[in-house]
């Protein structure tokens, strides 16, 4: 087991650069010395090792220790190292699979024989940390993409209180927070900006590294959360569920429907179930800024990327394991932590095509 281990890590190395490396090396020792202090109780376990986006990280380590319970010789491992790194990795064949919000390229595809299936659904929500405004906040896409752009300055700027006109916005200054290159929430923020502010899809565009014009990075998904909630005037962008545990105040945003939708799982749901009905196939579809007055628009799926053929085996037999897991009780678990469940029609699609994968 410990040498399965051992050449997955070997093989992420191997891909890396030496900044890369400085950043997964100590992930990697974790799970090398988590795996060899499980010897004693699971003599025999196969190891999948995934790798991506710190986004669906919390879910991922509650399926890791639910999965992992079971009397099973299979055992799951997740490392989040980024979307973009993620996809990286299994399409230089390191790993089991990848996960995040990044939809794969043409490339990806046909030259690294990946698919993207969807796992579950996510929203980003905007953040903010305005002690003595007791007022939830508003947004527009127009108004996001104009602070992201550095154009609107202040808390008091005449169209955020032309949206909040109840919320007493204070004369302060808006200190953004934005993520690193590489980041699905990047990717997920950014495209809904772009669909909805001609001058943010001129400027910026829709990336996973975006080359944002104002404001201080937050490297992961929780450093997010952090960030914001210490800094008055902060305002950032993070899944859902990290606002959530973390206690943050996050906006309802304005949807295609010119309806402002808080972010709920119900929210997150009718933007996929928007852009999928009737066929319930378009496994890699862009979910922001979806039509429906229900539908929360900043909605992403966040994906798992799998290579279409193994030449291992034993390995093709565990992954599929895992992913007939996935769309049985990982998807009941990902309800009870808060996310969004694929809608049962999508679901069984999905899981139709993860069987046919070998």
């Amino acid at each position: 087991m410990r040498l399965s281990a051992q050449a997955h890590v070997l093989k992420f190395r191997k891909c890396h650069s030496a900044q890369t490396q400085r950043m997964f090396l100590p992930l990697a020792l974790v799970i090398l010395t988590g795996l060899c202090c499980s010897i004693l109780a699971a003599q025999d376990a196969l190891i999948l090792v995934g790798s991506g986006s710190s986004v669906p990280a919390p879910l991922y380590a509650k399926w890791a220790e639910q999965f992992n319970q079971r009397q099973a010789g299979t055992q799951l491992r997740y490392l989040p190292i980024g979307a973009s790194e993620g996809i990286k990795q299994i399409s230089h064949g390191s790993g089991d699979f990848g996960a995040g919000e990044v939809p794969l390229t043409a490339a990806d595809r046909t030259e690294g024989n990946l698919i993207e299936l969807p796992s579950v659904l996510i929203g980003v929500v905007p953040i903010y940390n305005l002690p003595g405004v007791h007022h939830e906040l508003r947004f527009s896409g127009e108004v996001l993409a104009e602070i992201y752009l550095g154009e609107i300055k202040t808390w008091n700027n005449p169209a955020l209180v032309k949206l909040n006109p109840d919320a007493e916005l204070p004369d302060h200054a808006i200190k953004v927070i934005y993520r690193p290159a590489g980041k699905g929430t990047n990717y997920v923020f950014s495209e809904f900006l772009s669909k909805t502010s001609a001058k943010f899809r001129t400027r910026i565009g829709t990336s996973a590294s975006p080359k944002w014009p104002v404001g201080d990075p937050a490297e992961r998904s929780s450093d997010m959360a952090d960030k914001v909630k210490e800094v008055t005037g902060a305002i950032g962008f993070v899944e859902q569920q990290y606002a959530v545990k973390n206690g943050i105040p996050y906006a309802s945003v304005q949807n295609a429907s010119g309806k402002f939708v808080k972010a709920t799982p119900e929210s997150i749901a009718a933007a996929c179930r928007a852009v999928e009905a009737p066929s319930w196939d378009k496994f890699s579809a862009s979910l922001s800024n979806a039509p429906g007055e229900k539908s929360f628009p900043i909605t992403s799926f966040t994906w798992l990327y799998l290579r279409t053929a193994s030449s291992d085996a034993k390995r093709a037999s565990a992954r599929a394991e895992l992913l007939n897991w996935i769309y049985s009780d990982g998807e009941q678990i990902a309800e009870k932590e808060g996310y969004s469940q694929l809608p049962q029609e999508l679901l069984a699609k999905v899981k139709t095509k993860a069987a046919s994968l070998r």
